[in-house]
């Protein structure tokens, strides 16, 4: 007795090569999506990291600039406030800033108070080879001064001096300070580390304004 056939037929090659081929395809597309999202997440998380290690440094060099001048006078007997700025150790690609910060009054000169305690005495520059700005203590507690690294990536550092002159508002900016300056102008220019696949930005860019608070010019503002 011949047994009945079934009505169930399975699937033709054909059909499972196409089925095969349709899976594969949307495997490919979620991957490649899910490629990119890990690409931007990453862009972004090295991004942050950038700015906020840029910013940070920003905001340690802009209190130093602030501070520079503090117990220092042009005039020891009229004590004319310094702004506190050496003027031939900076320029546009670095800054040294004196401050009698432990307010020591014990003249090292006659135009100043004793500056030779550690954090007294900074230079700011970047270390082109390394991409770093730099800190330079002369006065750190050491067998030497200390030179310390306190950001990498960094593509440049530029410092403009914004210059007053009593009772006139005009201003000017120059790269070399003067005994006039009263405010200095930080810009960071910082690497962002690239991320394959991703159409990065090369660079991301921070501008602080610094008030000098210790000169002659802006204490006659208060």
């Amino acid at each position: 007795m011949k047994q009945p056939k079934s009505k169930q037929a399975g699937f033709s090659i054909l059909e499972l090569l196409i089925t095969m081929t349709i899976m594969l395809s949307l495997m490919g597309i979620i991957s490649t999506l899910f490629s990119r999202s890990i690409g931007v997440r990453n862009r972004e998380s090295r991004k942050t990291d950038a700015l906020t290690s840029t910013k940070a440094v920003l905001n340690i060099l802009s209190r130093e600039v602030a501070n520079a001048g503090f117990g220092i006078y042009e005039d020891p007997v009229n004590k004319v406030p310094s702004n506190g700025i050496v003027l031939a150790d900076s320029n546009s690609n670095q800054i040294r800033i004196r401050s009698n910060i432990t307010n020591d009054l014990t003249y090292a000169d006659p135009s100043a108070g004793a500056t030779s305690d550690p954090g007294e005495d900074i230079t700011y520059y970047l270390e082109s080879t390394t991409g770093s700005i730099v800190r330079y203590d002369p006065n750190a507690i050491s067998p030497e001064p200390t030179t310390s690294v306190v950001v990498n990536r960094i593509s440049s550092v530029t410092f403009d001096y914004i210059n007053y002159t009593y009772g006139n508002s005009a201003t000017t900016t120059t790269t070399t300070p003067t005994p006039q300056t009263g405010r200095v102008r930080i810009t960071i220019v910082a690497q962002l580390e690239p991320v394959v696949g991703q159409a990065n930005p090369s660079t991301v860019s921070f501008t602080s304004d610094v008030t000098l608070r210790n000169t002659n010019y802006m204490l006659q503002q208060y």
